[in-house]
């Protein structure tokens, strides 16, 4: 017995143009950038398949993180200074994403932080002003993003930074996975609800294939196996922590919780490269 087609794919759509399919549609959804539409895909503005185009979303992360690593890299050859580098690398994924999770992170710590009730949390999340505790959060996460990018290019140097931000890039991708497929939907409304629970198995297939393409960018930027473990660890911790937090306060999970679990793993998977690259 044959499963039934994807509602968004062809008779011409085989393995690999159906997963190109969910790179451009992940990428669509997740950033500004101007994906044409592919030769085969029936509808490239229909709204995607959730559960489908989640398990290529590491690969639509690496290609974010490849036009970061590029800016990285042409800073570096310019002789720019490493922070200096890092904050044009991090600023241009956030111009990419449209500061996506970094909107999130800041409804979150809003919220989470401010809010006293349930109710109350999901309706600071719903406001689009940002309170002190989302500036805070916000400002900590650039920080030591940019910072932790600066020292893994004065350790690692150039091939191996650029490696590192689109590894991380894919791996973070995952964490913003996991509040999606561990915890239901807070609210009977919105994106998150739309989308419903992520079926285990999408969550899995999206790890796996963020840990192939890291430990592939550790080999191709000489970067050590145990660092890049590290990381993977490290963006599990992240993803799974504000997972329990936001169960613990709203009772489930929110586009924004997403979003917030992308940014406190890729700190966290930064740090934790950080650390075990000689110093």
């Amino acid at each position: 017995m044959t499963a039934p087609a994807d509602e968004h794919s062809t008779p011409r759509e085989g393995a690999l143009s159906g997963a190109a399919c969910d790179v451009a549609r992940a990428l669509r959804f997740y950033s500004r950038l101007p994906v044409p539409a592919l030769p085969w895909e029936a509808d490239p503005h229909a709204l995607p398949d959730f559960a489908r185009m989640a398990r290529m979303l590491p690969i639509a992360g690496a290609i974010l993180g490849a036009i970061g690593a590029a800016v990285l890299a042409g800073a570096a050859a310019l002789g720019l200074p490493p922070l200096v580098c890092a904050a044009l690398a991090i600023g241009v994924l956030a111009l990419i994403t449209g500061a996506l999770h970094e909107d999130g992170l800041a409804d979150v710590f809003d919220a989470f932080a401010g809010g006293t009730t349930r109710e109350r949390r999901l309706e600071i999340m719903k406001d689009s002003r940002v309170g002190a505790f989302g500036a805070t959060a916000l400002g900590l996460a650039l920080i030591l993003r940019v910072s932790a990018l600066a020292a893994i290019l004065q350790a690692a140097g150039i091939a191996g930074a650029a490696a590192a931000v689109v590894a991380l890039a894919a791996l973070s991708r995952v964490a913003t996975l996991m509040p999606l497929a561990l915890a239901d939907p807070a609210r009977k409304d919105g994106a998150s609800a739309s989308v419903g629970r992520l079926p285990m198995a999408t969550l899995v297939q999206a790890g796996a294939l963020g840990t192939l393409v890291a430990l592939v960018l550790a080999w191709a930027g000489d970067l050590p196996l145990a660092g890049m473990l590290a990381a993977c660890a490290g963006i599990g911790l992240g993803g799974w922590a504000l997972t329990r937090w936001s169960a613990a306060r709203i009772g489930g999970q929110t586009g924004d919780v997403a979003g917030a679990a992308q940014q406190v793993a890729e700190v966290a998977a930064a740090l934790c490269l950080l650390i075990a690259l000689p110093s």
